[in-house]
């Protein structure tokens, strides 16, 4: 099996797979490449509906040489702990920021997440996130703010007083509870919508078929998240051991 960065040929032969509507297994057999790599290749590169090899091909071009530049000191003279490969690690950090910021995330925001999920201790301060993203403290204040308005991140204090930014799984449980209040607000909005548009209009029909429809998402997601949290143990500090 081939080894090293995928060719211009193969990266077209990726786009005329995908144009077929070809699973990625198939796609990667047909390129003989293991099918992580056409995954990460096309989510790295625009997804499935945006994927262009041309363009695909001059990005990796772009990381190859940022990478052959010498890192800044801050972050270049530290080993990996766990004996973890740094090539590895940036190749899975920059596919984790595409698939948070395909989420909806801003760059910024998602790339400080995936510092602090990529982290062993799960926590940093402000100024180790500048040290480690090589960003300004107002691009950190930014993105921690959105995080943490979005239930993302939690806000803790050191045996220092400092003010420290964590993830554990209890967030994921916090967002999906934020989703559901949301989809809440919005239904409730609709059937406003459905006694000012007049009962019985096609329009109020929308609106009302739009609210019953949240009303179900609303209930199966709390009770799938309610049976999560209970089944994995997540607590405020984290998985259960």
């Amino acid at each position: 099996m081939p080894g090293g960065r995928l060719t211009q040929q193969e990266r077209q032969q990726i786009v005329l797979g995908l144009a077929d509507g070809l699973a990625y297994a198939e796609i990667a057999r047909r390129i003989d490449r293991p099918t992580s790599t056409v995954t990460r290749e096309v989510t790295r590169n625009g997804g499935p509906t945006a994927y262009r090899a041309d363009l695909a091909h001059r990005a990796t071009e772009g990381r190859a040489r940022r990478r052959r530049q010498p890192s800044p000191q801050t972050r270049g003279t530290s080993p990996q702990s766990h004996g973890r490969d740094p090539e590895a690690m940036r190749e899975f950090e920059e596919l984790f920021t595409t698939v948070l910021m395909r989420s909806g995330l801003p760059k910024m925001a998602a790339r400080v997440l995936v510092c602090l999920y990529t982290t062993d201790t799960a926590s940093l301060t402000a100024a180790e996130l500048v040290q480690r993203l090589q960003v300004s403290p107002a691009s950190i204040s930014k993105a921690i703010t959105f995080l943490d308005r979005m239930a993302l991140v939690r806000r803790e204090r050191d045996e220092r007083r400092r003010e420290r930014y964590a993830v554990d799984g209890d967030l994921w449980y916090q967002a999906m509870i934020r989703s559901v209040q949301d989809n809440t607000t919005f239904a409730q909005t609709a059937r406003q919508g459905v006694d000012v548009l007049g009962p019985g209009t096609p329009a109020a029909a929308r609106m009302e078929e739009a609210a019953r429809f949240l009303d179900y998402v609303t209930a199966s997601l709390t009770r799938a998240a309610e049976e999560a949290r209970e089944a994995l143990g997540v607590s405020p500090k984290g998985l259960a051991q």
